[in-house]
C-alpha cells in the first residue's frame, strides 16, 4: 500500500510560474505505473508558460477559476472540470480568480523534462 500526503511531496522544477509537487511517479515511487500525477498551483493573475508535451496530459481542476488554452481554443475552467490535452498541443493555463488555481496534472507516459518544450511569449 502506498499512501502519501501532499505536504510531504517534493517540489519539482516547473519553470512556468506554477508550484508543482510530484504526487506519484514511477521513477520515485515503488510502483508500476504508466502515468504520473503532479499537483500544480498557480497564483492569482499568473499564467503558465506556453509549452507543449510529447505526452498526453489531463488536468483535473481542484479549486479556483482559470482559462485553459490549447492550440487555438480557450475555455473557462473551474473546480470539477477535466481537461484533455492531446500530445504536441501548444498549451497554457491562466488564473483569473482571486485565489490560487489548483489542479492535478496526469501525464501519460510519465512526465520527463526532455518531453516538454517551452515557448517564450
Amino acid at each position: 500500500m502506498l499512501i502519501k500526503k501532499l505536504k510531504d511531496c517534493k517540489n519539482i522544477p516547473g519553470g512556468d510560474n506554477t508550484v508543482i509537487k510530484e504526487v506519484l511517479h514511477p521513477k520515485n515511487d515503488p510502483i508500476v505505473l504508466s502515468y504520473s500525477i503532479a499537483h500544480a498551483s498557480l497564483n492569482p493573475g499568473k499564467k503558465s508558460l506556453k509549452h507543449k508535451m510529447k505526452s498526453t496530459e489531463v488536468y483535473y481542476i481542484l479549486k479556483g477559476q482559470g482559462i485553459m488554452h490549447i492550440d487555438d481554443e480557450s475555455q473557462k475552467v473551474t473546480n470539477g472540470f477535466v481537461v484533455f490535452i492531446p500530445p504536441n498541443s501548444i498549451q497554457y493555463i491562466e488564473n483569473i480568480g482571486k485565489g490560487n488555481l489548483d489542479f492535478l496534472a496526469f501525464c501519460s507516459p510519465p512526465w520527463k523534462f526532455e518531453d516538454e518544450i517551452d515557448f517564450k511569449s
